[in-house]
């Protein structure tokens, strides 16, 4: 029978209480980790979100009563406790916060009896995430998640204060908009008063809060909520909250600078983690060359290393196919790996075949400087010698190659190298190597829709000195773009803004945006613009991403209280559902099969 609180009231979290609470009279309260009875005497391990203490009762402290009480404590019952703070009679716990002490209980209450939950509710789990996902109200209570959305909370404050003290003002965009046609796919929300007409919830607050720019706010952000109606991978969800901001009449290097002081003091509040400012840069470029990916891991080495000029001519056909196709052939060079057995060497094949390539070439240098290839048959003495000198490659290294279209040996080889750093042990998850990646191309070509796509979005400000090229070279145009990356994830981006109309109208036409169509898209922002707009540029960073990186997980379901599936499903309220008939017929709305 469950019992009231009435007169009863707590004084402290249980792993609050330390020896300097000891030889005071305490209230606790919280759910039953474990108890165990040891016929006279009963310990009990209480947990709430601050820690777990350890009660224990004899009868001759707390009655009879109490006793039988405890003696009926079972897993994640819940219970208040009265007791006095002692130092621990038994050996000292170190794993525990509250390891010196334990209260002596003078009284219980049962406050709420619990069914055997379906697995245990402990840190680091080894339940298979589909059931606690089920069941995710229990699994809310282990230490680890709690600790990672309190992380979350604690750097959520440290933004607010970080930002007004810079004179931002915190505005809310609506969650109701009108659906555009660029990015992610929308979802869509159907009108009951506008019958065919549907609302799109907001894949970012981009254009209200460009209106806010042209309103005179001049500092914004919202830790807004954004959705997406996208295929979902370990660090995406179909809803997700970000960081975002805007900023007038400044430039680039003011909305860096911004961002750059709000990571490092978050860090540092919430973790006690210091960063060096200011952060590196590198451009698009750069990054690409260096590392194949746009968001590089700069942990370790292993750079890609252009080969083309080396083996153009060579008498490999895959090398020379490549070129003569015109793409590119890159390796990298796995130092003191040129021992690896040949097993793990085809697995690396095959991981590289499933980023669109036809394989890998390798090349080992033994420890006595001979070769062992799958291509050295096919070239001359020399030639391998030029090709292992290129690459830096000593005895003991292993060379890995990839021919093919420059996007593709990009993609592979930047895969590749983060693939082999793990496996060989080379990421230190200590370590934190922010920086910033600039100049990003202002288009990308789409496959799909065969045609200019903007690799950010429609309102992003091309480098003055690639204005001239927007109609008649589109793929060479580099943006005022820029993303903040750690360790080769995203932890957001932004760009400077187009805030000239006529800027704004070639930006629409080289997207193939008629100016009717523009219009009907985004008509609002453009005649807004007419009635003076600032020079204003922006960001948003992932908050997810960002608790993440400090809860040092690499699951981004770890850090969000009630996530969804890979399917955008959720396994513990059975969301999405049917609904009923007089709903749909409301909406003007009919499902077919």
């Amino acid at each position: 029978m469950a019992e009231s609180m009435k007169g009863m009231k707590r004084t402290h979290r249980c792993g609050e209480l330390s020896a300097a609470n000891i030889g005071e009279k305490v209230t606790v309260m919280g759910w039953v980790q474990k108890q165990r009875n040891k016929g006279g005497i009963i310990f009990v391990d209480l947990r709430d979100r601050a820690g777990i203490l350890q009660i224990i009762f004899e009868e001759a402290d707390c009655g009879a009563e109490n006793f039988a009480k405890a003696e009926k404590l079972r897993s994640e019952f819940v219970a208040a406790v009265t007791g006095r703070v002692e130092k621990r009679a038994g050996a000292v716990n170190e794993n525990l916060a509250t390891g010196e002490i334990e209260v002596r209980a003078e009284e219980v209450r049962i406050l709420s009896e619990a069914e055997t939950p379906p697995f245990p509710i402990e840190e680091n789990s080894r339940t298979k995430e589909e059931l606690r996902l089920k069941y995710r109200y229990l699994d809310l209570r282990r230490p680890d998640l709690q600790r990672n959305l309190i992380l979350r909370s604690r750097m959520t404050a440290a933004v607010h204060t970080f930002l007004k003290d810079e004179g931002f003002l915190e505005v809310e965009t609506p969650i109701l908009n009108k659906s555009t046609p660029e990015g992610a796919r929308d979802y869509l929300v159907p009108s009951r008063i506008h019958q065919g007409c549907f609302y799109a919830l907001p894949q970012s607050p981009q254009i209200f809060k460009q209106l806010l720019m042209c309103s005179g706010y001049d500092r914004y952000f919202q830790i807004a909520r954004c959705f997406r109606d996208e295929d979902l991978r370990a660090d995406r969800q179909p809803e997700f909250t970000q960081i975002d901001m805007e900023m007038s009449f400044v430039d680039m290097e003011d909305v860096l600078d911004v961002t750059e002081r709000m990571v490092a003091r978050v860090c540092k509040e919430t973790v006690g983690l210091e960063i060096p400012l200011p952060l590196k840069r590198m451009t698009w470029d750069e990054a690409m060359n260096r590392f194949g990916s746009d968001k590089p891991d700069t942990r370790f080495g292993m750079e890609l290393t252009d080969v083309s000029e080396t083996v153009k001519g060579c008498g490999f056909g895959v090398f020379t196919g490549a070129l003569e196709a015109g793409g590119s052939v890159r390796g990298i060079n796995v130092k003191g790996q040129a021992e690896m057995p040949r097993k793990k060497i085809d697995a690396l094949v095959e991981f590289a075949k499933g980023y669109g390539v036809k394989g890998l070439a390798y090349l080992a240098v033994l420890p006595d400087g001979s070769y062992k290839s799958s291509f050295a048959k096919f070239m001359a003495e020399e030639e391998l010698k030029s090709l292992v000198a290129v690459m830096g490659g000593e005895p003991g290294d292993l060379l890995l190659f990839a021919a093919d279209k420059l996007k593709l040996v990009w993609s592979v080889l930047g895969a590749l190298r983060v693939e082999l750093a793990r496996q060989l042990g080379m990421l230190d998850e200590n370590q934190y190597n922010f920086l910033w990646v600039t100049e990003f191309p202002q288009f990308e070509w789409s496959d799909e829709e065969e045609r200019y796509v903007a690799m950010h979005h429609p309102f992003t400000m091309p480098m003055e000195e690639d204005l001239e090229i927007l109609e008649t070279d589109p793929g060479k145009v580099r943006a005022k773009a820029y993303d903040i990356v750690v360790n080769g994830m995203e932890l957001g981006g932004g760009s400077v803004r187009i805030f000239q109309s006529d800027i704004q109208e070639r930006m629409f036409e080289a997207l193939g945006f008629t100016k009717e169509k523009a219009h009907e898209q985004f008509g609002f922002l453009l005649d807004a613009f007419k009635y003076g707009v600032p020079p204003h540029a922006g960001l948003a960073i992932g908050l997810e991403r960002f608790v993440m990186l400090l809860a040092q997980t690499d699951n981004i379901r770890d850090v969000i209280a009630f996530p969804k599936i890979k399917d955008a499903s959720c396994l513990m309220s059975d969301a999405p559902g049917k609904v009923e008939e007089k709903q749909l017929e409301e909406l003007h709305l009919q499902v077919t099969e």
